[in-house]
Formats: structure tokens, sequence, C-alpha cells
């Protein structure tokens, strides 16, 4: 299982965009607070959620809450300051991909806790500034899942 953290999070229909996504790659969303929303936007419900999809999401206090239940081996920073590409690193189980709020990115106190090397980024034309967060977060989870030969997937 990879989890994903979505560090406050601004924007109700990419949250429930990934909602989906995680229920449907077998993924685990991590959502810290404070959220850019009320869970019950009607925005997020659009997505078309039903309650098995929101049984893969836990919502925490802050980043040290979730740090502190998750106790995780290894965070990558998902961020259009990194160097490394998304598909430089060999996923493992249990792996954590931290994206940040969709309109500043990750603060650099959580940023730099992190070693370069943990750093990804998406290759991008040089000209862009960043793909929608949803998007992003499709592909990185994919990206994780593949090199897992997409185990329980069908």
């Amino acid at each position: 299982m990879i989890h994903i953290v979505l560090y406050q999070p601004e924007i109700p229909p990419n949250t429930g965009n990934i909602i989906r996504l995680c229920a449907n790659t077998g993924s685990k969303l991590h959502l810290i607070r404070p959220l850019g929303f009320d869970l019950s936007h009607k925005k997020l419900r659009r997505a078309g959620l039903d309650y098995s999809e929101w049984s893969a999401m836990e919502i925490h206090d802050s980043y040290e809450d979730f740090l502190g239940k998750l106790k995780p081996k290894r965070i990558f920073a998902c961020t259009t300051k990194a160097t490394n590409a998304h598909s430089s690193v060999s996923f493992e189980e249990n792996d954590v991909l931290i994206f940040g709020p969709e309109t500043r990115g990750l603060p650099s106190e959580i940023l730099n806790q992190f070693p370069r090397d943990r750093w990804l980024r998406l290759p991008m034309v040089e000209s862009s500034r960043s793909l929608n967060l949803s998007n992003a977060v499709a592909v990185f989870v994919y990206e994780a899942w593949r090199q897992q030969e997409f185990v329980g997937g069908r």
C-alpha cells in the first residue's frame, strides 16, 4: 500500500478525485488539517464518492500527529522544487508521498526535513509551472503501483 498525504489541501474537487483514486488503487489517503473546505462540501460529494471510498482516508490534526500515528519508514516530498523525477526511485510497500496545498506547495519547514534525494517531481516542459494536484497524485500513485506490479489490482 502506498500512503498519500495531502498537507492542508484547499480545493474540494481535487481531494474528491484523490479519494476516489486511492480507493481504486488500494492506496491510503491522509489529510492534514487545516483543510480549505468542509468534508461535506458539495463539490467534494460531486466526485460521486460512496461510503466505501471514504474508508481509505484518515484525517490528522497536524503533520506531527500524522508522523506519530503512522511512523513511516520512507517519505517522499512531491514538489516542483525537486530535480529527481518521480520514476527515479524504487518505491516500496508503505512508502509515503506527501503533497502540499494547491496554491503554495509544501512549506519549507516540512520540505527541508527530507534529504534532497527524497524530493521528487514530475517532468514537464520548461515553461510549465505545475500540474493540477489530483493529476499529479495520480501519476505518482500509478508509477509506485506499477513498480509493485499492480499488487491487489485486476
